[in-house]
C-alpha cells in the first residue's frame, strides 16, 4: 500500500473528527453525489475509500511499527537509525484514523514487555563485575528509546490512552521498566551502590548517578530503602541536619577529601579539579536527557 504524506489535504482529517464505521458503511454503500454524507469533501472521500482492514493492519502497519521500535529500543548513543521518522508518524496517524488504536497499543505494550523480559534475562546472567556497569546501559537505553518512540506515538496517546483509558504513553512505558527489570532488580543492585559508595572510584560518579536518578524517577519510594545513598544526588530528600549532626557530616566531609587525595586527586590541582568537574556536569546532564 503506498504510503500517503501526513501534511497533504488528505490527512488534514483530524482523528477526533474521522467518520465511525456505520458512516464508512453508509458511504461504501453508495449515496448522493459521491461519499453520500452530508458535509464530508472529496478529499474525506477518498480518505474514506482507503480503508484499513485488520488485515492491511497486522501484515503492512503493525511489521513497519515493530521494527522500527526494535531499533530505537536496540540503539547505542550516536547509532544512525536508517529508519524513515516522517513514514512512522504516517503509519501510526493513519491506523488511529482507521480505529486500530487499542490493537496497536495492545501490540506495542506486548512487544516493548517481551524485550524487556530479554534484558532482565540478560542482566541476571551477567558477571559481578559488569553487573552495574550493564544495568546502567540498560536503564539509559531505554530511557532514551522513550524520546523516540513516545512522539511518534502521539496521536494514539492523544486520542486514545489519554481520551479512553486516561493515561500516558511515557507513564505506561516507564512503568513496563519498572515492573519487568527495575523490581526484579533493585535488591541485587542497591547492595551494589552502596559497597561502591563507601569505596571511591569502584564505579565511576556518573554511572553511579545515572543510575540513582533513574531509579528515582521509576519510583521516588525507593529512596526509603537507601535514604543516605540517594541523597547524594537527589537534592531536598532529606529531613534538615540537626546542629548536633554537623560534626559528623564535617567528619564525612574529611575522610572524602581523604579518599580523593589517595587517589590522585591534589586540590591544588586546579586542572583535575576542572575535569572533575566537566566530569560531573556532564553526567547531570546525560541523566537530565534521559529521564525527561
Amino acid at each position: 500500500m503506498e504510503e500517503e504524506d501526513p501534511n497533504h489535504n488528505h490527512w488534514q482529517l483530524r482523528p477526533e473528527c474521522s467518520p465511525a464505521p456505520e458512516l464508512c458503511r453508509r458511504g461504501r454503500n453508495g449515496g448522493a453525489r459521491g461519499s453520500g454524507l452530508p458535509g464530508i469533501s472529496s478529499s474525506a472521500n477518498k480518505f474514506l475509500m482507503n480503508v484499513i482492514t485488520v488485515d492491511d493492519y497486522k501484515n503492512t502497519y503493525w511489521p513497519k511499527l515493530e521494527c522500527a521500535i526494535d531499533q530505537l529500543l536496540t540503539q547505542s548513543p550516536g547509532d544512525y537509525i536508517p529508519i524513515s521518522y516522517e513514514q512512522i508518524y504516517s503509519c501510526v496517524y493513519k491506523c488511529v484514523c482507521q480505529q486500530h488504536s487499542e490493537q496497536m497499543y495492545s501490540d506495542l505494550m506486548c512487544h516493548i514487555t517481551r524485550h524487556l523480559e530479554t534484558v532482565s534475562l540478560e542482566l541476571q546472567a551477567a558477571p559481578p563485575e559488569q553487573y552495574v556497569e550493564r544495568f546502567s546501559v540498560a536503564l539509559g537505553q531505554y530511557m532514551g528509546a522513550l524520546h523516540s518512540i513516545v512522539p511518534l506515538f502521539i496521536y494514539m496517546n492523544k486520542f486514545y490512552i489519554e481520551t479512553k483509558l486516561n493515561r500516558d504513553l511515557k507513564d505506561d512505558l516507564l512503568r513496563l521498566f519498572t515492573a519487568h527489570v527495575a523490581e526484579k532488580h533493585i535488591y541485587s543492585l542497591l547492595p551494589l551502590l552502596l559497597e561502591a559508595q563507601s569505596t571511591p572510584f569502584q564505579i565511576t560518579p556518573s554511572t553511579m548517578a545515572s543510575i540513582v536518578k533513574g531509579l528515582y524517577t521509576l519510583r521516588p519510594e525507593w529512596v526509603q530503602l537507601a535514604p543516605a545513598l540517594f541523597s547524594k544526588f537527589i537534592p531536598n530528600i532529606l529531613p534538615a541536619a540537626m546542629e548536633s549532626e554537623l560534626q559528623d557530616y564535617a567528619a564525612q566531609d574529611q575522610k572524602l577529601q581523604r579518599d580523593l587525595m589517595q587517589n590522585g586527586f591534589n586540590r591544588g590541582d586546579q586542572s583535575r579539579k576542572r575535569a572533575g568537574d566537566e566530569l560531573s556536569y556532564n553526567g547531570s546532564c546525560s541523566s537530565s536527557q534521559s529521564y525527561r
